[in-house]
């Protein structure tokens, strides 16, 4: 069975109605990115930083996955499918994908302080005062600016033994999710999937210039039919 690896981004997200990751002027919801994505915001002030990522949860649980998180999980019938995500929602899963990787984290978990590896499920709002069975503060499982992350080495090795590429929602300049791109085999397919490509087509790379919920269906059709 081939294996086709999905790298998602911002993009197919948004068409839900999930915010996108900034506006023009650099701002995320209105704050500077530092305040609240980063370990320097959180020790400055966790009080916004939970009350952000609380706005951010509520917002998640009021959206449904669109057609280009429904039209993946075809391709699991003919390919085995690994998506490697950059969006810290669950709408693939929910949508019905199975095997997901979220390497900026995830915005219906929260984390020890003490032991990172004390990952739970979380739903409510996260407020100063719960702590951990260690009796620490629980934070946002998300990847911050200036963190690692940890599950790239993983999404490295996925990626190489890919047999077929696809890339939607995602501009593919920021680093390090950017950098998987280096990691395919020479003539492994992309087909790559953005209303506003910044990306040109080449023998091996399609450009499908399209948002998510119109150019995934096309590009699931093409591949199911192959």
């Amino acid at each position: 069975m081939q294996k086709i690896v999905i790298l998602t981004g911002a993009g197919i997200s948004a068409e839900s109605g999930i915010n996108t990751f900034r506006d023009a002027n650099g701002l995320w919801e209105g704050h500077d990115i530092m305040e609240v994505a980063s370990p320097q915001g959180w020790n400055a002030n966790p009080k916004l930083v939970l009350d952000f990522y609380n706005k951010r949860r509520k917002q998640l649980l009021s959206v449904e996955p669109n057609i280009g998180h429904y039209a993946l999980v075809d391709l699991e019938k003919k390919y085995e499918v690994t998506i490697i995500t950059q969006n810290v929602d669950d709408l693939h899963e929910r949508a019905g994908s199975s095997n997901i990787i979220h390497l900026h984290g995830e915005l219906l978990k929260v984390r020890s302080q003490f032991d990172e590896d004390l990952i739970l499920d979380w739903r409510d709002d996260l407020t100063l005062g719960d702590f951990c069975e260690h009796h620490s503060q629980l934070r946002p499982h998300i990847v911050w600016f200036g963190e690692m992350v940890p599950l790239m080495d993983l999404a490295i090795s996925i990626t190489e033994q890919a047999d077929i590429l696809i890339i939607v929602g995602t501009s593919m300049q920021v680093y390090p999710a950017a950098g998987l791109l280096q990691y395919t085999k020479n003539d492994t397919p992309i087909y790559f999937i953005d209303p506003k490509p910044a990306i040109q087509k080449t023998a091996h790379l399609t450009v499908i210039s399209e948002k998510a919920s119109t150019g995934v269906p096309k590009v699931v059709h093409t591949l199911m039919n192959h």
